[in-house]
């Protein structure tokens, strides 16, 4: 209470004691009526004070309740909501969906590494399949594209959303696990048929070799080596020292991916890798990309891939020639830059784009047995990206890992025969290309 109203409250009750100091609110009406004489009536005294006091509490109540308004400060703002609701709110609240499409796409970019239509077709495409979480779907893709477009681990990304680190984990492990197995057989699958035919068309206008359908690559995806992840001692190698786990992709003339295969043990060469995964027992051992064969100077050639020096030769995945050769032969030089030419336009900017776009690749920082259905997520949304024409801006999107020395493959004994039938298809390929280069260069 204020002191000044206190003051004058005692200073009322002074005048009442002067005026009657015998009267009482319980005073009979003989007393009242005896004490006549005094200056003012007894009984107009209690009923003065009660008046007066009740005019100056209403009056000091008001002046302090407008003083305190006037004078303090505004109440503080409530925390920020944790909640997954507030981060996908702030999204969409910001006027987002009023912008032109070329800005509120970049703004979706920058939040999720893809478009709003890419993010709305991805969400179409995910609502038949249920999630293990009390999240709705659009909630929990954001989340995990949020967290695979920037790179960051769940507890920092919690930090700047405001949300509990094991909402952001399951989120991004339910998504890619939908990604790797549901979404894959409709994104990342080989060219058959006439889409076979527009692949090696594509990529004869490249390199100007016939019947060239894709390039392959085995690329390392570095682990994160956290204090409370013990990694095996498998994941690293001399030639490769920090901890990784190795993607095998295979692309095509349009840096989409039509294979992917991840290998937990990141210290085996790209040749072991490839002779142990599904590809290899399929293009050997099945019809698999059987249905289109040219004959180059005799020999009958079927779809092949073009790879590096770390991939073994065979029929159906043709190595350059080996670079120590003492007699420098200029078809094979020919062949070897041809390779070059069409690797350069395929899958070293395809990797290059995933990477760039998926910062979650640069250093993976999640838990060793969901890093494969991680990494496979992110060759799924780079396919999707792809198809859907997402800019390819070399400045922003792509990002090269430092150059490593690939260890050259060798033959092993249950591929002699494969290895012979591969030189003899790399040679004929050789001779022809050069032929035609001599028969170019001669016209002009």
């Amino acid at each position: 209470m204020d002191p000044s109203f206190l003051l004058m409250l005692s200073n009322l009750l002074h005048l009442h004691n002067y005026l009657d100091p015998s009267s009482s609110l319980l005073s009979s009406s003989s007393t009242s009526s005896s004490s006549s004489s005094s200056p003012l009536s007894s009984s107009a005294a209690p009923l003065l004070f009660f008046a007066l006091a009740s005019v100056l509490s209403y009056a000091s109540s008001s002046l302090s309740s407008t003083s305190s308004s006037s004078s303090s400060p505004p109440p503080p703002r409530p925390p920020p909501s944790s909640s997954p609701s507030s981060f996908f709110s702030s999204f969409s609240s910001s006027n987002l969906w009023s912008l032109p499409p070329s800005s509120r796409d970049a703004r979706c970019r920058a939040l999720f590494g893809l478009s709003y239509p890419v993010f709305a077709t991805l969400l179409d495409h995910l609502r038949p399949f249920p999630l293990p979480l009390s999240l709705p779907l659009d909630h929990a893709l954001s989340l995990a594209l949020a967290r695979l477009s920037r790179g960051l681990s769940s507890r920092r990304l919690s930090r700047l959303l405001h949300l509990p680190p094991s909402l952001i984990s399951r989120s991004t492990h339910a998504l890619t696990r939908l990604l790797a197995t549901r979404l894959y057989p409709d994104y990342v699958k080989p060219p058959v048929s006439h889409r076979l035919i527009r692949t090696t068309h594509s990529f004869r206008d490249i390199s100007a070799l016939p019947n060239l359908c894709g390039a392959i690559a085995s690329s390392p995806v570095r682990l994160h080596c956290g204090r409370r992840l013990p990694l095996p001692p498998l994941l690293s190698s001399k030639s490769r020292p920090f901890p990784s786990i190795l993607l095998q992709i295979v692309a095509d003339g349009r840096k989409i991916f039509w294979d992917a295969c991840v290998r937990a043990a990141g210290s085996a060469d790209a040749a072991s890798h490839f002779r142990d995964s599904r590809l290899y027992h399929r293009l050997s051992s099945s019809d698999f990309l059987r249905d289109s064969v040219v004959t180059v100077n005799g020999h009958h050639v079927r779809p092949y891939l073009a790879g590096d020096e770390s991939f073994p030769l065979l029929p159906f995945l043709l190595a350059p020639f080996s670079s120590s050769s003492a007699n420098s032969n200029p078809a094979h030089e020919a062949f070897d830059a041809a390779l070059a030419r069409a690797r350069a336009a395929s899958v070293e900017p395809a990797v290059a784009l995933l990477k760039g776009r998926w910062k979650i690749l640069r250093k993976l920082n999640v838990g060793l047995d969901h890093a494969a259905q991680t990494v496979v997520a992110c060759v799924v949304l780079h396919n999707i990206c792809q198809i859907a024409g997402e800019p390819e801006d070399e400045g922003k999107y792509f990002w090269r890992d430092p150059p490593e020395s690939p260890q050259m493959a060798r033959p092993v004994e249950s591929e002699r025969s494969v290895y012979y039938a591969g030189e003899s298809v790399r040679q004929a390929l050789a001779e022809d290309l050069y032929e035609r280069q001599q028969k170019i260069s001669g016209g002009r």
